[in-house]
């Protein structure tokens, strides 16, 4: 069935409200399991006793997937289809989550990448198959407004989680620090830091649970399939290019998307370790994750009821990408509570950036649709780069300190060197990249 005859089936059945509600519970599933990160670098850094650089391998192992997967993804999902490839994904987080337990019980930090990895994996063919599949399934020029809806099932979801396991991960977090750093007894110390340790494990047996119920619930419903191959994203039948090199518009929207993906980590996860550097407690910033994605929840719901009726697709990421520069800037020129509330208010900016440059970069590609949608999710490696680059700017025992470290540099100004690049990028894609090799109907 081709996309506007599914599509024109799926509203005479009701099929397409039910596939809307479907995909929204996947995205919130992944925006659970993805914001969870935000806790976890702080948690990790505390029980592993980590620089800046290892504890924000956590994103890196958790980013890193995405570049390595998603094309085997868009290999999968043709043989098994979209809504097989949906089921196993939550599998493979489910694996993932797994290697928690043994990764706490050991305290081994290797261990605990490793299973961020697992779920990256996962997580790279479950985005994979839903953000074409959202894209697709009704007219692309109201697809910023169907990702918007599905952004706020990802970021109410992304709220809540970092709340969950920071009560439950960090709680008297200031005061488990000060004991661990005072104790002088091995014996003493060992034992409070399995008992830290062992706070993990309950949440991720949970979890496990949880994605392998939902993954067989997908797996039973009737998700209506989708054929992205027969026409392009907008329902027009068009001949297909030689390659996939013939569409400029989706490589720049590629790595328009690695640099939005770096950015909106920066905003999420990294806000509680800037946090912490302007001299905060732990306590206290361990929810600062959770204001990013309020703002982000915000800026949604703005798109909704903005995005096509008075803003494109392309004029809202312009205004978008604009804000980052301006609220990027004045966070290295306030301090303290000012500071922390700008890189917040980047949730605001970034919202409306992948409901955007998506369909923007998916647009007229036919048959290379779930093929050019993998090389865009590759593009979500971004959110494993850019935080090893600005603890890099600043950081000498870094990753990248070897190359970046410059003498002089502090946290500040890494955070503001790191991001303003971005987001002059993500405006350029804005303003042109996304027109370059389109052909317009």
């Amino acid at each position: 069935m081709s996309i506007k005859s599914a599509t024109v089936a799926a509203s005479r059945e009701g099929g397409y409200k039910q596939a809307m509600i479907i995909i929204g519970g996947l995205f919130a599933v992944f925006g659970f399991v993805t914001w969870l990160n935000a806790s976890l670098i702080s948690f990790l850094k505390l029980l592993c006793d980590l620089t800046d650089s290892q504890s924000l391998m956590v994103t890196f192992a958790f980013y890193i997937p995405y570049f390595l997967w998603a094309l085997p993804a868009s290999w999968v999902l043709k043989k098994m289809g979209f809504k097989n490839g949906m089921a196993f994904g939550l599998v493979v987080m489910a694996a993932g989550s797994l290697v928690f337990i043994p990764a706490a019980n050991q305290r081994s930090f290797i261990l605990f990448l490793v299973g961020l990895f697992i779920q990256g994996a996962g997580l790279s063919l479950l985005q994979t198959a839903t953000n074409p599949y959202i894209s697709i399934l009704g007219p692309i020029e109201s697809a910023a407004k169907r990702i918007s809806i599905m952004g706020i099932c990802n970021k109410l979801a992304g709220v809540i989680s970092p709340l969950i396991l920071s009560t439950i991960l960090l709680k008297n977090a200031t005061a488990v620090e000060e004991q661990i750093k005072t104790t002088t007894d091995v014996v003493v110390k060992n034992q409070l830091l399995s008992e830290l340790a062992s706070r993990v494990i309950m949440p991720y047996i949970v979890l496990t649970v949880f994605l392998v119920i939902v993954a067989l619930l997908i797996r039973r419903s009737s998700l209506p399939e989708i054929n992205a191959e027969e026409e392009d994203s907008s329902g027009n039948a068009v001949p297909a290019r030689k390659s996939l090199f013939n569409y400029p518009y989706l490589w720049l929207g590629a790595l328009c998307i690695f640099t939005y993906v770096g950015v909106e980590v920066m905003a999420g996860d990294v806000i509680g370790t800037y946090g912490l550097k302007l001299g905060m407690s732990p306590d206290t910033a361990k929810y600062f994750g959770s204001l990013t994605l309020a703002c982000m929840l915000l800026g949604y719901i703005i798109g909704i009821f903005t995005i096509p009726k008075f803003l494109s697709q392309d004029v809202a990421l312009r205004g978008s990408a604009i804000l980052g520069i301006v609220f990027t800037v004045a966070a290295f020129f306030t301090d303290g509570y000012t500071a922390v509330a700008c890189i917040a208010l980047l949730g605001l900016a970034n919202a409306l950036m992948w409901p955007a440059i998506f369909p923007l970069a998916i647009e007229g590609l036919g048959k290379y649709t779930k093929i050019g949608s993998a090389i865009l999710i590759m593009g979500i490696a971004g959110g494993a780069i850019l935080p090893q680059i600005y603890t890099g700017l600043y950081e000498e025992k870094s990753l990248f300190g070897g190359f970046l470290h410059s003498q002089g540099i502090d946290f500040k100004e890494g955070f503001m060197y790191s991001m303003v690049p971005c987001y002059v990028y993500i405006l350029f894609f804005a303003l042109k990249g996304h027109k370059i090799g389109k052909i317009r109907a």
